[in-house]
């Protein structure tokens, strides 16, 4: 989770909970890059509080463990949750109503409001007409959970691009981290098949430019290696009346900026406060679509810049991320890759600039 999403976190009042479930943080991530390998990437590391001291480290966390931990809250807090739903249906209106089914047993629930949070393949978003906006697919990413690499610094994350893989290492404590790959669509069939999950630890073992590569090799990985698409998805509007839609439901980043959770939390702590201060109807919720329809952009943005710096390969490439880094380096501020730490609306709209993109892409 992004700085800026551990902040969102704290003002939702949740922070407590995820670390007392074994939440770890990252103080900084290291660069590793065929530019800069090894040693040479260390005066590059991103300290968070050193940045930007307002910001929190990055939360890591076992996905499965983090729904848990906060469901078990919710329950806490006096909400029901009802397990085992399947045929969902919503209509909308000013009185909404939802139907399901559960445990063979057909229901329909009236609301004063529904909001929908079902995931990026949302079936409530298609049954409402919200049309969906969506770039061509450029890569594909996927993760796995790898224990048994107990010497990894636990304060540390990494990231880099080496070859024809970007890759990202996580730390979950225990012993564990989480591997993530981003490659061409040309390179899928190396990570498909019943002995992915080793290739994808043999990628990592075969850096060159990341020392911990041989604590890498050791690891066992936990669960299934599987690699989805990358592109953004939006909506202009996520509501219909009665109903709003928040997190993935309302349109997705591309994951390769790894802004989903924190995205999710900005969403919940909006609506939560228009629905505390006695909003119910479509047009309460106006400031929540304008500022996540700006938010959403400035990400897509920041996503397409980082595709074209590390998720293209080749000598041209390499060249490009070796002219831009530097740049970045010397004006940090200047472009729009801070808003994956610090939050999208931290920065002036100067950074999301056509033009601004263009002087940091120029040769």
């Amino acid at each position: 989770m992004a700085p800026w999403g551990v902040l969102e976190l704290g003002r939702l009042g949740l922070r407590q909970v995820l670390d007392e479930a074994g939440a770890v943080y990252s103080k900084r991530i290291v660069p590793y890059d065929e530019n800069q390998p090894g040693e040479a990437a260390l005066p590059y590391a991103l300290a968070f509080r050193e940045i930007v001291p307002w910001v929190p480290d990055g939360l890591c966390m076992s996905h499965p463990g983090m729904c848990a931990a906060l469901l078990a809250a919710a329950e806490s807090a006096g909400a029901t949750c009802l397990r085992g739903v399947d045929h969902v249906e919503v209509v909308p209106g000013a009185a909404p109503a939802v139907a399901f089914a559960q445990a063979a047993e057909r229901r329909r629930w009236t609301a004063r409001l529904v909001i929908g949070a079902d995931g990026r393949n949302s079936r409530l978003r298609r049954q409402l007409g919200i049309a969906m906006q969506a770039d061509a697919p450029h890569n594909l990413l996927g993760g796995v959970l790898v224990d048994r690499v107990p010497d990894w610094p636990q304060d540390m994350a990494a990231i880099g691009t080496e070859d024809r893989v970007h890759f990202l290492v996580t730390p979950q404590g225990g012993g564990r981290v989480r591997l993530y790959l981003c490659f061409a669509f040309a390179d899928r069939a190396l990570f498909t098949g019943s002995e992915r999950e080793r290739r994808v630890i043999d990628t990592f073992a075969r850096l060159r430019c990341l020392p911990q590569a041989a604590m890498i090799a050791e690891g066992r990985a936990i669960g299934r290696f599987s690699a989805y698409s990358n592109e953004d998805h939006w909506s202009d509007d996520p509501t219909a009346p009665g109903v709003v839609l928040i997190g993935d439901a309302a349109g997705h980043n591309d994951p390769v900026i790894g802004q989903g959770l924190s995205i999710a939390l900005r969403d919940v702590r909006l609506v939560a406060e228009i629905i505390l201060a006695g909003g119910r109807d479509r047009a309460s919720f106006r400031s929540y679509v304008e500022e996540r329809r700006e938010r959403m952009r400035r990400l897509r943005i920041v996503a397409h810049l980082t595709a074209r710096l590390r998720v293209e390969f080749g000598e041209e490439a390499r060249q490009r991320r070796r002219r831009v880094g530097a740049r970045m380096r010397a004006d940090p501020l200047r472009s729009p890759m801070p808003a994956t730490l610090i939050g999208p609306e931290k920065l002036p709209a100067v950074n999301f600039e056509q033009r601004t993109i263009e002087a940091l892409l120029a040769d």
